[in-house]
């Protein structure tokens, strides 16, 4: 099988050391990306660990896929306990930084400690610089990439870093790169902010060779000939359809459709894409570089932005959540968990539909200022304060694609190790559906859908290892993936089961079982179907690992 090569760099930012270290063993059995972040996880980080403390370890790696040249591949994946969620979570990114990273010659590497001052952490493939970068401290996006360009040539697309709101460990904060493309969900840019370290960058010539069959130039050519709709719209191409079949919150999940989804949908998005965007090496170009009338300048909204800061808040105003969007990149905030958050501040003050405040709030909570510093824990944290529904999944706000409507959806926010994820499992692509007619379910009831849901998961595990991106479907297709990778689809799936078992586990140590599975709503089924999610696993009816089988802790 195919797999990403080079050792691990272990990067203490305490002591300001770094270490090589062999994984190829690691590597072979989980690929790269996101599950040998979650293997080193599940051996490196007490179970017990605070996720804003120093004992809680970060993994940022690339998968064999960045060795090639084929589209859907400008991806580059990071684990950590979540700030958020209180469990282990993987996040990935677009961009380019994935190419840069590939460059050194590393496949892998573990920030751990904390340092005592803003820290600049620079990665070649001759040594590691630590830069104390005090002038940095809550420094905005464009601020750190500016300042790492002058200092060393360096650009945007090969740095990761925080904007203020790491700093000030936001529990939905995001790590960003390439400016505008964020490893969003649940909160590892609070993860860096622990640290204190304001940035990584990356820079080298050496990066290690894997040869690829023919069908990865198939996959290249067939996303660059591909005339499909996200190529002018991105996601957002989905908000009136969402909207017509009633899976779109609106009004903090008050509702499931929005009476103003046109006026922030994927027509008008289009009007206001100024040019073409994508990640390294793809054809695909499905980015949205877009430009509102008031000379404000952002990539997006991509359709769950529009879903949090439109319908979900109530808002029809597209500058006013194009303005949203770009403050969240600039300042490092995942757009679902905050949009969320400001709806359900705007539900909790009779406020729905006020566009002036979204991007003040927006800026509140990067700064944890008055009424930000409360917003800045996340809604599970703060319902009660608020006095409104707690709509989360293990503490992460709700992904678009409405599970109230979207039922096999539903039960994939439930299981999901990472919380209100739509992507972890993904089912609403077969419900909607944006696959082909015999691969399409119906979308009412849960029964009889917890095979496909495993099926899904794993998959999506393997996407993430690989790494490959999940707008890749149709093109890069299971088979093909396979033959990318040198294995078999069966394998594929065992290797993804192996990294959800792992995750689970992780959280089980921390007090994960099947009572964390529930959602805010009810749903006819549910029980007996996360009882066949979980046989289908060969894990305990209460949600929790047998061990007997699984691989042991390592570290």
């Amino acid at each position: 099988m195919r797999h990403a090569l080079g050792p691990l760099l272990t990067l203490d930012v305490g002591t300001r050391q770094s270490e090589e270290s062999d994984i190829d063993d690691i590597l072979a059995e989980f690929l790269g990306g996101r599950g040998v972040g979650t293997k080193l996880a599940f051996d490196r980080i007490p179970f017990d660990a605070d996720p804003l403390g120093p004992q809680n370890r970060l993994y940022v790696a690339i998968g064999p896929m960045q060795a090639s040249t084929t589209s859907f591949t400008g991806r580059t994946s990071a684990t950590a306990l979540s700030p958020l969620t209180e469990g282990l979570l993987s996040s990935n990114a677009g961009g380019f930084v994935s190419r840069n990273i590939a460059d050194t010659g590393y496949a892998a590497f573990e920030l751990v400690g904390r340092s005592d001052t803003p820290l600049w952490v620079h990665v070649t493939d001759d040594g590691v610089a630590f830069d104390p970068v005090p002038e940095l401290a809550e420094a905005t996006v464009s601020t750190v990439v500016a300042h790492v360009d002058e200092a060393r040539g360096v650009g945007a697309d090969a740095v990761v870093c925080i904007g203020p709101a790491g700093d000030h460990e936001v529990r939905f904060a995001s790590m960003m790169t390439s400016g505008t493309r964020a490893f969003g969900r649940g909160g590892l840019g609070a993860v860096l902010g622990s640290k204190n370290v304001k940035c990584l960058t990356f820079a080298g010539d050496s990066p290690h060779r894997i040869e690829f069959p023919s069908v990865a130039d198939e996959v290249h050519r067939e996303a660059a000939e591909s005339d499909h709709i996200m190529k002018r719209q991105g996601t957002a191409g989905l908000t009136e359809f969402a909207n017509e079949i009633e899976a779109l919150p609106t009004r903090y999940f008050s509702e499931s459709s929005f009476e103003g989804a046109s006026a922030i949908g994927g027509d008008a998005i289009e009007e206001q894409k100024y040019k073409k965007g994508t990640c390294s090496s793809c054809a695909f170009a499905c980015k949205l570089p877009t430009r509102a009338d008031a000379g404000l300048e952002t990539e997006g909204p991509e359709f769950e932005t529009v879903m949090a800061f439109g319908s979900n808040a109530g808002v029809d105003d597209l500058t006013a959540v194009m303005r949203a969007n770009e403050r969240c990149d600039e300042l490092g905030l995942d757009t679902i968990s905050c949009g969320d958050v400001v709806s359900a501040y705007l539900a909790s003050e009779d406020a729905l539909g006020d566009a002036e405040l979204l991007a003040d709030l927006v800026e509140r909570i990067a700064y944890r200022e008055g009424i930000g510093d409360t917003l800045a824990e996340g809604i599970h944290r703060i319902h009660d304060r608020l006095g409104i529904k707690d709509w989360t999944a293990k503490g992460m706000e709700f992904a678009a694609h409405d599970g109230r409507t979207l039922n096999g959806q539903a039960l994939a926010f439930a299981t999901s190790n990472r919380g209100a994820d739509h992507l972890y499992g993904s089912m609403y692509v077969h419900e909607y559906p944006l696959v082909d007619r015999e691969r399409a379910i119906d979308r009412d009831g849960v029964t009889g859908k917890a095979d496909l849901l495993v099926e899904r998961e794993n998959k999506n595990a393997v996407l993430d290892s690989a790494i490959a991106c999940k707008f890749s479907r149709g093109f890069l297709t299971e088979g093909r993936l396979a033959t990318l990778l040198d294995t078999t689809v069966e394998e594929l799936q065992a290797v993804g089961a192996r990294i959800v078992d792992l995750e689970r586990r992780f959280n089980n140590e921390r007090g994960f079982d099947r009572a964390d599975d529930t959602l805010p709503y009810e749903l006819p089924g549910l029980a007996s179907e996360l009882s066949a999610y979980y046989e289908r696993r060969g894990w305990s009816d209460d949600g929790t690992v047998l061990t007997a089988d699984s691989p042991e802790r390592s570290g």
